[in-house]
């Protein structure tokens, strides 16, 4: 029997039904969104998955601290597509002010650490002093949310802000910007993408969700498995010296001593007296082991090891993912930091 005449004898309702099985499915284009650097750009494409085109305006391997906005840069964010910019927020990315005003982006901001426990910093060092001010950060954050909104119509109020915009470093002003080093924090961001993503695009909300919850249940694991490794370290040997200070919310959160002479910053230069007081400390302190980071260059750390006969422990990934390796992904990064330093001061 011929395919035509079969047909004739198909009611109009199964073979409606028929032709649309057969038929692929008009699939729904992914929605657009930006991340202002590589970390907060993976979080956002583990929750979002293929629904989700996500362009990092930092890439791996980038300082996020530092950047320099190029016509490539402000082309991402001015694309009519773009539904979302998620942030950092916490000072981090305080350059993407200018690059609003630049783009004329017509999305929604999304200020991915809101309501973590943030780390104050010593107004005169810069180093983190100890305190959690969850008040203060949401009274913070909400006027940076508020900043943003209203970007086009006070652009001169903030004129101020926007001289560290070009690149050449910035303040990160009273909170330590790196939260995702605690993994309890990175649960927040997810948290917070996920509900970003639902409120553009409420068709795929179901999925946002799952893909967030698995994801969270992972970063559950995963800080039992961080926890467990620091517990077996010896007290007296949880010391480490990192040039550029990103590791204290993980210092505080597994038990670890971290010496940063450069602060928070990562384009100042130390002085000869303060690298003379980290030698001194690393001396004293017994300190086993110095990193390397990838935003960083490393020549400090080197100087440090050879005239404190301390170890270079490796790699250490700050304000980046690497390119390569495992630490391509939140996750991957977080497993070879604990790994790295485990290994070298074990």
């Amino acid at each position: 029997m011929k395919f035509q005449t079969y047909l004739k004898g198909v009611p109009a309702m199964v073979l409606a039904g028929l032709l649309g099985s057969a038929l692929p499915a008009h699939a729904k284009a992914p929605i657009d969104v930006v991340a202002s650097f590589s970390i907060l750009a993976d979080m956002v494409k583990t929750v979002g998955a293929d629904q989700v085109n996500v362009v990092s305006l930092v890439p791996a391997d980038g300082n996020s601290h530092e950047v320099e906005l190029t016509p490539q840069e402000i082309k991402k964010v001015s694309s009519p597509e773009a539904r979302l910019l998620f942030v950092n927020g916490l000072g981090l990315d305080s350059w993407t002010d200018r690059l609003l005003a630049s783009s004329g982006f017509q999305g929604k901001v999304i200020v991915a650490s809101d309501g973590v426990k943030v780390r104050k910093l010593d107004e005169e060092s810069g180093h983190e002093a100890h305190a959690h001010e969850d008040e203060e950060h949401d009274h913070a954050e909400h006027e940076h949310e508020h900043e943003h909104e209203h970007e086009h119509e006070h652009e001169h109020e903030h004129e101020h802000e926007h001289e560290h915009a070009s690149g050449h470093g910035h303040d990160h002003g009273e909170f330590d910007p790196h939260a995702w080093q605690d993994l309890a924090n990175g649960q927040v961001y997810v948290r917070n993408i996920a509900q970003a993503l639902s409120q553009v695009d409420p068709e795929n909300a179901p999925l946002y969700e799952r893909n967030a919850q698995a994801y969270i249940q992972q970063m559950q694991a995963l800080d039992k498995q961080v926890r467990k490794a620091m517990a077996d370290i010896p007290e007296g040997r949880r010391k480490i010296v990192t040039t550029h200070d990103a590791f204290g919310y993980f210092a505080d959160a597994y038990g670890l001593e971290v010496i940063a002479p450069l602060g928070i910053s990562t384009s100042a230069e130390p002085s000869a007296k303060a690298i003379a007081e980290v030698i001194r400390q690393v001396r004293e302190q017994q300190v086993p082991a110095v990193f390397l980071e990838n935003v960083k260059n490393n020549k400090l750390q080197d100087q440090i090891a050879k005239e404190t006969g301390a170890k270079v422990g490796g790699m250490l990934y700050s304000d980046a993912l690497s390119s390569t390796g495992e630490a391509t992904s939140y996750l991957g990064m977080m497993r070879s930091n604990i790994r790295v330093i485990t290994e070298a001061i074990k």
